[in-house]
């Protein structure tokens, strides 16, 4: 038997997700009983959602496997599964960072996923205070603050606005940020909803993919 060990479970993606799959999932009806002198009545009441944290994610990654657009790393869909080696921690080293950051690459892709340490698996407590969400893509361009001279390049067009620059901009910082990561790489598997995917701007890979995830989990 194979365990899954989360360091990654992102609730607020799956609390958005979760309704959408079945807007009555997690309703627990519980009997009650009451009686009077005569009469024995049964009435039924709904309560709030189940506070099982594995099993909404279980859900959610089910629907999207047999139900969803889920592609793989090299062939992402609107969701994307891996399991690759990747190197991960709070970015760029400072551990009052709002953004924890994974990254690694497949044969052909370079994969950057991001999102907010208070998704990490038992995180500080006061994890909410560590300031901005990094689920949005903008947010998380501008935690990774890694810059090259290939960066500026295509910063410097995109400032008259051509997106494909700023859109190639934006994948030469996702590849700066993990080929700057120096922490142990660990196996991972993960399932994450893809935000930007393009050619490799500096052609060392066939493409770089941005996600962020909805878990991740060490793999032995």
């Amino acid at each position: 038997m194979s365990f899954s060990y989360y360091v990654y479970v992102s609730d607020s993606k799956i609390d958005m997700l979760l309704p959408q799959i079945d807007p009555r999932f997690g309703a627990k009806r519980q009997t009650e009983l009451g009686v009077n002198l005569t009469v024995l009545s049964a009435k039924r009441t709904t309560e709030g959602p189940s506070d099982d944290r594995i099993r909404r994610l279980e859900t959610v990654v089910g629907y999207l496997r047999d139900h969803g657009d889920l592609g793989s790393v090299d062939e992402p869909g609107q969701f994307f599964w891996g399991l690759l080696p990747m190197r991960w921690g709070a970015f760029p080293g400072d551990p009052t960072s709002s953004l924890v950051f994974f990254g690694g690459r497949s044969e052909n892709t370079v994969v950057g996923l991001g999102g907010s340490y208070k998704h990490v698996w038992d995180s500080v407590p006061d994890a909410e205070a560590r300031g901005v969400g990094r689920s949005m893509m903008s947010s998380m361009l501008d935690g990774l603050g890694v810059t090259s001279d290939l960066e500026d390049e295509y910063v410097a067009d995109a400032v008259d606005g051509d997106l494909d620059r700023a859109d190639r901009a934006a994948l030469a910082r996702v590849q700066g940020a993990v080929a700057s990561l120096r922490w142990p790489a660990q196996n991972v598997e993960f399932v994450a909803k893809r935000l930007l995917h393009g050619e490799s701007p500096d052609g060392t890979a066939r493409s770089v993919l941005l996600g962020t995830p909805v878990y991740v989990a060490t793999v032995d």
